[in-house]
């Protein structure tokens, strides 16, 4: 959330390497002399003591630092409240910069603070947006929390699939669908073990499972087939009240808990979104569902900040970069240096927009992969080009708030994607 902006030279610069206790300030006035060196304690006394010394300047001040961790929000917001212009150094940047000033690798807090202060002097910065301010901080604490719940809640199903139901009753893995579905770990809950069910007879059995189930199609067969495959089941003969058995049933509830938590969490979301216009934009571009609009929103903000497609294309890191020198010439690739969470959820959004029914993305895979099927190089390619694309459509109906439209007829052969805007003739054709 982040642009490149030039430094004014009337300004007093103030570079602050930021770390979790304290902060090392080098500050410059722009008719030269000594620089004044600071070091401020993460405390509110010294962050309102500092907020009142630069305000007593009289002189526009221009702040520079590293983003270190969420170290530096606290300082940044009472610095923004207080109305300084904050800007937002690449830590990239910084450590390649830092080597050819120092021709060496060597650091240490103050020398990071002359770095800082050379690169506000030369402005290469990019201006700083504070997500409190900007309104987006709650969409972005959604956003994270969901990835890092989805995250456990994986982790905890691949144990049960690769640990518990092996040793406990590994032939009742092939019921197991789809990891979204609670039905599944409510039926191994009540009854972790072969055993468990046999005991109780088959009637007894479909009685108490009617319910854990849910709604199926041709329920009563899968029930029964549940309880067939108990019955000739190879699993260790371990007693229901066992020590063992409670520890898997610990890791089911964790599961059910985390798949809870997640819906929550995506309902919420949704609650909080409904109204908003870019969200519903989002919404009607195949693959970008619920969660993937709300990352999109929360490590984006305002995507009418972008000028042009190839700006939130660098932002996202998929923009092209090419290794050139002499003769030379490496291969082009894509860039990295963006956004990674932007980027990983335009990816994820292309892997459904293709298996979805016809649209453009599906399309154009196909024209990529034209007597190439067996090249999985060449598809490879193929998503990253329609993630690239995916990204130019979330920019452009949300810039030109037009609603995504599958294909559409245009006799201007010229016009590259016409599914990014609406223009006078054109229809709509699904």
């Amino acid at each position: 959330m982040t642009k490149r902006s030039s430094t004014p030279a009337d300004a007093v610069l103030v570079a602050i390497d930021m770390s979790k206790h304290r902060q090392e300030l080098l500050i410059e006035r722009p008719e030269g002399g000594r620089r004044r060196r600071m070091t401020v304690m993460a405390t509110k006394a010294d962050y309102d003591r500092l907020a009142t010394d630069l305000s007593d300047v009289g002189r526009p001040i221009v702040v520079g630092f590293e983003a270190t961790g969420n170290y530096h929000r606290t300082l940044a917001h009472r610095l923004l409240a207080a109305g300084f212009e904050l800007r937002l150094i690449s830590s990239v940047a910084l450590a390649r910069t830092r080597e050819a000033l120092h021709n060496g690798w060597d650091k240490n807090d103050s020398k990071d603070a002359q770095v800082i202060l050379h690169m506000l002097r030369i402005g290469a910065t990019q201006r700083y947006v504070d997500p409190l301010a900007a309104g987006i901080n709650d969409l972005q604490e959604m956003s994270k929390t969901h990835e890092a719940i989805s995250k456990a809640k994986t982790q905890t199903w691949h144990r049960i699939l690769t640990h518990y139901l092996p040793l406990y009753f590994p032939e009742i893995e092939r019921f197991a669908g789809n990891s979204r579905s609670d039905w599944f770990l409510a039926l191994i809950e009540r009854f972790p073990t072969p055993a468990s069910m046999t005991a109780l007879g088959q009637e007894a059995f479909t009685r108490e499972a009617w319910s854990l189930v849910g709604r199926k199609v041709s329920k009563a067969r899968l029930i029964n087939d549940i309880y067939e495959t108990a019955c000739a089941s190879v699993a260790l003969p371990v007693d229901e009240d066992s020590i063992a058995i409670t520890m898997f049933r610990m890791v089911i509830a964790q599961a059910r808990s985390l798949i809870r938590q997640r819906d929550e969490i995506e309902r919420t979301a949704h609650a909080v979104l409904a109204e908003n216009r870019d969200y519903q934009l989002l919404r009607k571009i195949p693959g970008i569902g619920p969660i993937n609009a709300l990352t999109i929103l929360a490590e984006a903000g305002d995507l009418r900040r972008f000028a042009h497609h190839r700006q939130f294309l660098k932002f996202c890191g998929l923009d092209l970069a090419t290794c050139q020198s002499g003769t030379f010439r490496g291969r082009t690739k894509l860039s990295k240096y963006g956004n990674a969470r932007l980027r990983r959820t335009f990816w994820m959004a292309t892997q459904v927009a293709i298996r979805q029914r016809d649209n453009s993305f599906r399309d154009k895979l196909g024209r990529y992969v034209a007597g190439h099927g067996n090249d999985p190089d060449r598809r490879r390619k193929a998503m990253t080009a329609l993630t690239a694309k995916m990204a130019r459509v979330a920019h452009a109906v949300i810039k030109t708030g037009t609603e995504y439209r599958p294909f559409v007829e245009r006799a201007d052969t010229r016009w590259k994607d016409p599914s990014l805007s609406c223009r006078e003739g054109a229809t709509a054709t699904l």
